[in-house]
């Protein structure tokens, strides 16, 4: 998988595509609210200074590539949300930035 933009017309991923995927990301599960699914995972820190640094990380991933969470931030920890306001759903990209969400997480406290 590849990340790219979202096209017009995409659609949200498939429970068996789903099921597929999840298995690939450590630690993420499948949330929902308002009937849309959703990539979530909470990261724990030592304290809100290394959360909020991560915090910092994971925006600028996120601007990097267009696609942005929901973060919540908290001392010593930090809940990162994916999913794709475009498909109302779960789209290949969200299953992307969480790996890579996971890696920035990996590299800072290795």
């Amino acid at each position: 998988m590849e990340f790219a933009p979202v096209e017009e017309g995409a659609s949200a991923l498939t429970a068996d595509e789903i099921a597929e995927l999840l298995p690939q990301l450590s630690e993420w599960e499948i949330g929902e609210k308002d009937g849309i699914q959703r990539l979530q995972r909470r990261f724990a820190f030592a304290d809100f200074a290394q959360a909020l640094a991560f915090t910092v990380r994971v925006g600028q991933l996120a601007e990097a590539k267009g696609h942005h969470p929901v973060i919540l931030t908290a001392w010593g920890m930090v809940t990162v949300i994916w999913w794709t306001h475009k498909v109302k759903g779960l789209h290949q990209n969200d299953f992307l930035m969480a790996a890579m969400t996971g890696a920035l997480f990996s590299a800072g406290s290795a």
